[in-house]
């Protein structure tokens, strides 16, 4: 059965959006600041991708003298490969890097290099994830699988222990990614003919998608093995744990921030695809920011601790989050509208495991 499809209810409370885009459009104007990506952004995004290449290129080309030089250059690596995702990549397919639609394609294009196919991400994030936010059988994020993320999920009695085999799960999300996630979502989306949204027929999605991966293999993973002098094992232990870092960072990055215990998080439409609020307040009550006086935090994550503002607006470079959120702040208290946050990473990351938990120990929690 065909899902309806989502509308929004633009006349509950209307004046939210336009007075915070009023407010955000002035700074910018006033400030003569561009919305896109200032030096310290791009300085940034050199910094990460030499993180990511130098040490693969070393693995590769270098004179690696220990075990320990092996493991050091993989973790380094997939410290890289966590900038490349949370921030190069993540602006950029958001049309939020440049005016430039050239620049934007090119720095997005950054996730095809560590393995994954950024126009799925493109479908899954943009489309799915930010129209849909935390609405069960349309976010793409929230999807049903072994964990329970919502009451409206059935419970199994397994979900007792996710909330300690989802660390597992979170470690192993990128290897999953570069060997079937794109294949599994593919074979969705072009039944969907949500390639075509993107420019791109079905078989030239597909073929695409198979040369990421021939590519990154031997470069990633076989190449390393033929150059190392400490035998393959040593290779694929670095290679496993290079994406194992990046999976579990990532995740503390972005799950808790609609994953939580405080918020009204998840919702469904009426059997019309109804929702009760407008989009913008729709964003609001089912997001959360955290950590917003950590500027390492903000740094290290692309600003994806402010998720609100993000959410709002995400055409606007992740740099600029600090400088907006007051006006969101402001805005949501005049209408009358909660504004979710964590004063601290822990706070969030503990309330994002509470509710597993919870969802996993309670299946009397339904809606």
């Amino acid at each position: 059965m065909e899902q309806p499809k989502v509308v929004f209810n633009q006349k509950q409370n209307p004046e939210f959006f336009k007075l915070v885009t009023k407010r955000v459009n002035d700074y910018f104007q006033e400030s003569k600041t561009s919305r896109h990506a200032n030096f310290a952004m791009k300085f940034k995004s050199a910094l990460i991708l030499l993180l990511y290449f130098i040490p693969l290129s070393y693995l590769i080309f270098g004179d690696v003298t220990s075990v320990g030089m092996q493991y050091g250059l993989w973790t380094i690596a997939g410290l890289g490969m966590v900038g490349i995702g949370l921030t190069i990549m993540h602006d950029a397919n958001h049309g939020a890097y440049s005016s430039k639609k050239w620049v934007n394609n090119m720095m997005g294009g950054t996730l095809n290099l560590v393995g994954a196919y950024n126009v799925n991400w493109k479908i899954q994030h943009n489309v799915f994830h930010h129209t849909y936010t935390n609405i069960v059988g349309y976010d793409e994020d929230i999807r049903k699988t072994i964990i329970r993320f919502t009451p409206k999920h059935p419970y199994k009695a397994f979900h007792k222990f996710q909330a300690f085999y989802i660390s597992i799960l979170y470690m192993i999300f990128p290897f999953v990614w570069i060997v079937s996630k794109d294949f599994d979502q593919y074979a969705r989306f072009s039944k969907q003919n949500l390639y075509e949204r993107m420019g791109r027929s079905n078989r030239k999605a597909l073929l695409e998608i198979i040369v990421i991966k021939v590519l990154y293999w031997p470069t990633t993973l076989m190449l390393p093995i033929y150059a190392s002098h400490f035998g393959y094992g040593h290779t694929l232990a670095g290679f496993f744990m290079h994406h194992f870092i990046s999976g579990i960072i990532l995740a503390l990055a972005t799950q808790p921030a609609h994953v939580g215990d405080d918020m009204q998080y998840f919702v469904s439409t009426d059997n019309d695809g109804n929702m009760e609020n407008s989009w913008a307040v729709h964003q609001v009550i089912t997001t959360a920011n955290f950590a917003e006086n950590s500027p390492f935090i903000t740094w290290c994550f692309g600003g994806l601790n402010y998720q609100i503002e993000h959410h709002l607006f995400p055409n606007i470079c992740h740099v600029h989050y600090n400088k907006i959120s007051q006006f969101v702040k402001e805005a949501a208290a005049e209408a009358n509208l909660p504004y979710y946050e964590y004063k601290s990473m822990r706070s969030a990351v503990i309330a994002h495991f509470k509710h597993l938990k919870d969802l996993g120990m309670k299946p009397e929690l339904s809606a």
